[in-house]
């Protein structure tokens, strides 16, 4: 019987490179993909500018102060806990505070409506959505007419939110706490779509709507935005989105299936990316030897074979009809863009074929016409590679 692989613990994201553009609670995702098994980049799109030392948010809470609002919108719980304790550091939230209590409290989500708690506000009407323009629908189902509505913004200006409510006859005032602008080392994200766009990347996630468009004004820039949404859109790179919002400014920029968990949360984002990456583990029988390929990484009869990247996506190419001949041209193609030199293909296969050692006899030469999976074999004895562990 022939060497048995020594068994080994086989982690759900091992072989797989995941993207991070968070700027805020970046650690905490990154320990989460790393603890997984994926090699994770760390490109932020956006940095969070908060404006304590600017004079508008001063002005803002004066006028909360001289006259207490009807409603009032919590968008977010990073703003509302940085309006606070701002106001705090003036010598300022409990006559705030106190102004606050009289007023019915919205929090568009779960985050908002918790830090409300906690600083002592009830609050009144909370949207299963998550999203302001629902807060806001709710506010214009019961009337407005007539009162004074406070709105944390969230980043950006309120946009729709604050027109919505005017029209409907409420004085809105504004919270400008932070800003969301782009990140301070802009070429980090430009090297994320660079490697998007080669195939080197996986997943990338995003934490916030701005996150999205950000990275999209960055391949703009570069000229890649087109490509950078080919990368996406061909089913290769996952574009992992915290929550509906987020999803649907990646919809905004052209990605045709962002995924996104039910409640927003990070933990569950994370869980969605590993569950859509662990699904894409291939199990092959290449010339009697057992290949599985996770991301770039194939464990050739139980021991790990680093493979480039293009590699590793010629090998899972044809693994999408094992046994099927697959011709020079398309694989040059799909792997290197449209009308790229087939002699590629042939470098590449041969390289591949070495990586496998003896599982390589399996990828099979089929002359003058491409290449194909030869899985007509049996693995022999050995031990099983085991299922891969922790989610």
């Amino acid at each position: 019987m022939e060497n048995m692989a020594t068994p080994l613990e086989v982690r759900p994201l091992q072989g797989f490179t995941v993207a991070v553009t968070a700027d805020r609670r970046s650690a905490e995702q990154i320990e989460l993909f790393t603890r997984r098994g994926a090699k994770v980049l760390h490109a932020p799109t956006m940095a969070t500018q908060y404006l304590d030392d600017e004079a508008a948010l001063r002005r803002v809470t004066d006028e909360v102060l001289r006259v207490s609002p009807d409603i009032v919108i919590a968008t977010t719980g990073i703003g509302l806990r940085a309006w606070f304790e701002t106001a705090q550091g003036w010598g300022l939230v409990d006559p705030l505070l106190a102004s606050l209590r009289t007023a019915r409290v919205v929090a568009r989500g779960v985050k908002a409506a918790a830090v409300a708690r906690q600083w002592g506000l009830e609050v009144a009407l909370q949207p299963p959505s998550e999203r302001l323009d629902d807060a806001v629908a709710l506010l214009l189902a019961e009337g407005v007419a007539g009162q004074r509505v406070v709105v944390q913004e969230h980043g950006q200006p309120t946009g729709s939110a604050a027109t919505d409510l005017t029209a409907a006859g409420a004085e809105v005032v504004p919270v400008p706490v932070y800003r969301w602008r782009l990140p301070d080392d802009p070429a980090r994200a430009q090297r994320l779509v660079d490697a998007v766009v080669a195939g080197e990347v996986d997943a990338v996630t995003f934490t916030s709507a701005p996150a999205v468009s950000n990275l999209f004004t960055l391949a703009d820039l570069q000229d890649q935005g087109s490509a950078l949404r080919a990368a996406f859109n061909s089913g290769r790179v996952v574009a992992g989105c915290v929550g509906s919002v987020c999803a649907g400014a990646a919809t905004d920029e052209g990605l045709t299936a962002p995924v996104f968990p039910d409640i927003g949360r990070l933990g569950l984002l994370v869980r969605l990316v590993t569950d859509e990456l662990a699904s894409r583990r291939l199990e092959l029988d290449l010339g009697g030897h057992l290949v599985v390929l996770q991301g770039t990484t194939a464990f050739l009869d139980g021991l790990p074979v680093e493979l480039p990247s293009r590699e590793a996506a010629l090998l899972a190419v044809l693994a999408e009809r094992p046994g099927a001949v697959v011709g020079k041209t398309t694989l040059a193609n799909r792997l290197w863009g449209v009308g790229s030199d087939p002699h590629a293909v042939e470098v590449a296969v041969n390289r591949l074929r070495g990586r496998l050692g003896p599982a390589g006899a399996g990828l099979a030469t089929v002359r003058g016409r491409g290449y194909r999976l030869d899985v007509s074999g049996r693995p022999k004895e050995r031990a099983p590679l085991p299922a891969p562990v922790g989610g």
